[in-house]
């Protein structure tokens, strides 16, 4: 609600002027409590009336279109007189193209003030922005002026200033500031008028500029000069008139300008510019540009003579791709495209394919419509302005959005050196280099090392060996993505959407997906597609929707009185989050933590396990593919000590999320803290607890007992590493465990019949083989298991040991793998077992089974872990928070609360 501030005067205003800028003044100036008594604005333009017209017309405020005020020099009097009986006692001329009178100007008793978009007297004129860009200026701003007879001499009243970007252009300095301000601003200075406290500051003479009106004849490229002043000449003519040059015979526009780092070496196809000091380059960024000192400038956009506006690195392949033709559903698209064309354009009688935008009167109001348009209709189609000036006929446009939908889109094309397998029935193709701000690019010095399946023990190919520069230029990537990308400043609804898209290419890659984390990982296929790639792709989806509902609160305070005082939190991204992940769940462990990251509006640099990178390069495609901007996600393949501790040093590294040892946890802990005190959230190993009572139901504590330890060969963080079985049950359900291992089908993880795959990697197997016979020197029972299978590859038998008393070594440490250990406990002897289960410096999970829901509570309460499952377990869910107590670490991976902010 807003609050009216009491004037001692309301005036009768006429609004003089035009566009979105002209109908937000008045607006506002409704609002504080004036009286419109006239808008005098253009006439209609192909049968559309002017946004302020619009706007005055819906309030029933008089609207006056005059095609002109004077002729021939002198005041058109019918039109004077018309104003005249208004009876304005002030004009507010907030944006105008027309002469207006001086008779009109001196004639309401408060006069006429003038906003002008820069800090006069510096550059008056009618391009005023554009000179502020083309002389480079440091700042920028506006001013309201009185107005007289002069041109955009009279006394100022008002002027405020801001910074001007070094990649600003006209477009984002009027929407960043000069708009939104210039409103305020311009309301603000009736607001003095009406207190009376308007001042009026004779301009100085001093620093007076007045340039021409910037039209396209003189906008053209003088390209002898530097690459800062040919930088400033395009994004000054941006986007009107356009900075224009002769290019093959023909006059292309230049768009979208940025000054280059020239130690950043430009490779692509040269282009012939006459006059330019040098070639310019056609990359796959965008048309590099040379000054004559040598420097250089990118070049976003082109637009040719007949309208048509290409990306610049598709220069050399303009009007090369072939039409695709559309599916039933497409088609039911383009006819609902069809329907807003001919709502924007009411003057044109039918929308043909060859229909152009812009030639049948568009403007770019109706632009930003359109784009909104295609959002409402096609979630996942992301368009930019640019899009729509780069495909003004209703084909092209067509061609373009089903381009997008289909994830075909190749503006900037992806360029992944895979390495292909025929295997599992399908050809799957892995990205095996590294993933940095958009590019899959080598380690430094071309470092590589093997990646091995654990199912033969074979090479599956080599992947790149990420080293410290390349952690930093990732990280410099993600920097730069959320200061300075579109993705810090991106609708939060928007992003959601990306994500979303993401979540729908990784299921459209389900199988492939599975079928990398089988051979990377060992996990068995009909899992992986299950678990490790299923729940992955719902926890993209599930973050997607959070994006729009990340909100602080208002809080009631005591010295909220007298003077209104309010206090509200807000949840902001914290900017660069580093994640290392285990090699158990690839892919699962990075949507955990990932997709949280990229809800709240954070960008990442992920350090995969380095026995295990394949999903995760694999999910750096997709991500680019989805639309995701570049640095938002980067992967590094390499090793913890290297990667990680580079990553846990970095200073602009601001969260640092790991799932893995409690060892290395605590080293990152430390590393984190010493280097900037970054935040941080640790997943670490666990011993967890599960307890079962004689009143369970046996078939069910059977099953979920052995899902509970074998479950992905054992390799599971939750795993139950200790039974406690009532005693007057310990040897039935022993004997039914045995039973069921016995039948379990260790092999192939691709074969579906399959139960019990490789464990991932050999050390691992060799901690397997020496854990199991510490716990038989120890005088543990091992009732069955215990060895390596005598095969190819890195196999283990499903293990039993009964008999396991609290002071072993296999009682306290995990053993990560498919062992189960047995203790027994006496009937009655709750709080003992409950004792014993909490003895323990871990507590990420535990479990209960028993018919008695008053003892299943008791329990329950009683275990010291961030997970108690009841009669259930490994069920996990994206809406439920995982974490762990004690060593097992802090901070929570999925549901509401884990947005990272």
């Amino acid at each position: 609600m807003r609050k009216l501030t009491s004037y001692s005067v309301r005036m009768r205003i006429a609004v003089i002027g035009q566009s979105l800028f002209g109908q937000e003044v008045y607006k506002e100036l409704r609002k504080d409590g004036h009286t419109i008594v006239g808008v005098f604005t253009i006439p209609d333009k192909d049968g559309k009336a002017d946004p302020l017209a619009t706007e005055a017309e819906k309030d029933g405020v008089p609207v006056f279109k005059f095609p002109r005020w004077r002729l021939k020099g002198q005041a058109i009097q019918e039109v004077v007189t018309q104003y005249k009986a208004t009876g304005a006692e002030l004009n507010v001329l907030p944006f105008c193209s027309q002469f207006i009178p001086m008779e009109v100007i001196d004639h309401p008793r408060h006069g006429s003030i003038i906003y002008h978009p820069s800090l006069l007297p510096r550059h008056r004129g009618a391009s005023a922005i554009n000179w502020t860009l083309i002389h480079g200026d440091k700042k920028g701003g506006f001013t309201v002026f009185w107005a007289d007879d002069g041109l955009d001499t009279g006394p100022i009243l008002l002027q405020r200033e801001c910074d001007v970007e070094p990649n600003d252009t006209v477009n984002t300095i009027y929407k960043r500031f000069l708009f939104p301000e210039g409103v305020k601003g311009t309301v603000e200075a009736v607001r003095l008028i009406a207190e009376g406290k308007a001042p009026k500051i004779t301009q100085p003479a001093e620093g007076a500029t007045y340039e021409c009106i910037q039209k396209k004849d003189n906008a053209k490229i003088d390209w002898n000069q530097s690459a800062e002043a040919l930088h400033n000449w395009i994004r000054g003519n941006d986007k009107v008139p356009g900075a224009w040059a002769e290019v093959d015979g023909q006059k292309v526009t230049f768009y979208g300008s940025s000054l280059v780092d020239n130690e950043t070496a430009v490779n692509g196809q040269p282009l012939e510019i006459p006059g330019a000091s040098q070639p310019g380059i056609v990359t796959k960024s965008g048309l590099v540009l040379f000054g004559n000192d040598g420097k250089t400038l990118l070049v976003k956009n082109l637009q040719f003579e007949d309208g048509k506006m290409i990306a610049a690195a598709q220069y050399f392949r303009s009007g090369s791709s072939a039409a695709v033709e559309l599916t039933e559903e497409e088609k039911t698209f383009a006819e609902q495209m069809r329907a807003v064309w001919e709502s924007i354009l009411s003057n044109v009688s039918q929308i043909e394919d060859s229909t152009d935008f812009f030639k049948s009167g568009a403007a770019s109001m109706d632009v930003v419509r359109l784009v909104e348009e295609v959002k409402l209709r096609a979630s996942s189609c992301q368009l930019q302005n640019e899009d729509v000036y780069m495909n003004t006929t209703f084909k092209d446009f067509i061609q373009m959005c089903v381009r997008k939908l289909r994830g075909e889109d190749d503006e900037e094309e992806l360029v992944v050196d895979y390495v292909s397998k025929n295997i599992n029935n399908m050809i799957i193709k892995m990205p095996h280099q590294l993933f940095i701000n958009g590019e899959f690019v080598d380690a430094e010095g071309g470092k590589t090392y093997k990646t091995i399946n654990p199912t033969d023990g074979t090479a599956i190919c080599d992947v790149s060996l990420a080293q410290i520069s390349d952690v930093d230029r990732a990280v410099a990537a993600a920097k730069e993505a959320f200061e300075e990308g579109e993705w810090g400043k991106m609708n939060p609804r928007d992003r959601g959407r990306l994500i979303y898209r993401l979540a729908d290419l990784m299921e459209e890659h389900q199988e492939e997906l599975a079928t990398i984390e089988a051979i990377d990982s060992g996990a068995v296929y009909t899992l992986a597609l299950k678990t490790h790639v299923g729940m992955s792709i719902q926890t993209f989806r599930y973050f997607a929707g959070w994006c729009d509902k990340i909100q602080g609160s208002t809080i009631p305070i005591n010295q909220a009185r007298p003077n209104r005082n309010l206090t509200f939190t807000k949840k902001e991204p914290m900017g660069v989050c580093a994640i290392v992940i285990p090699w158990n769940y690839p892919l699962m462990m990075l949507a955990w933590k990932t997709a949280a990251c990229l809800a709240a509006g954070n960008t990442v640099v992920l350090k995969p396990a380095q026995v295990t990178p394949l999903t995760a390069l694999k999910f750096a495609e997709l991500a680019a593919r989805a639309g995701l901007p570049k640095g938002v996600i980067n992967i590094l393949p390499g090793s913890g000590a290297l990667v990680g501790q580079r990553l846990s040093d970095h200073p602009d590294v601001r969260k640092l999320g790991f799932t893995g040892s409690t060892e290395i946890g605590k080293h990152i802990m430390k590393s984190c803290a010493v280097s900037n005190v970054k935040k941080v959230s640790l997943e670490l190993g666990g011993k967890s607890p599960l307890i079962i009572f004689s009143d369970c139901e046996m078939d069910k504590a059977v099953r979920m007992g052995m899902s509970s330890v074998f479950f992905n060969k054992g390799e599971n963080c939750i795993a139950a590493g200790r039974l406690f079985l009532e005693d007057s049950i310990h040897d039935l359900f022993v004997q039914k465990v045995v039973e069921e291992v016995k039948k379990m089908k260790i092999g192939d993880p691709l074969d579906r019949s399959t139960d019990h795959g490789p464990q991932n990697h050999k050390a691992h197997l060799d901690k397997l083989v020496e854990y199991c016979q510490t716990g038989v020197k120890e005088g543990a029972t091992l009732v069955c298991g215990g060895r390596q299978v005598q095969r190819p590859g890195f196999f283990f038998e499903p293990t039993v040991f009964t008999d396991v008393q609290d002071h072993m070594y296999i009682a306290k440490e995990e053993s990560f793998g498919p062992v189960m250990i047995i203790s027994k406990f006496k009937s009655g002897e709750v709080d003992d077992v409950l004792r014993r289960a909490n003895a323990t410096e871990y507590g990420l999970a535990s479990g209960v089974f028993t018919r008695d829901i008053s003892k299943a509570l008791y329990v329950s309460e009683r275990l010291n872990a961030g997970t108690v499952f009841v009669n259930t377990y490994n069920k996990t869910d994206v809406a439920a928070p995982f974490g762990g107590f004690k060593q097992s670490g802090f901070g929570k991976d999925l549901g509401k609360a884990n947005y990272r902010c």
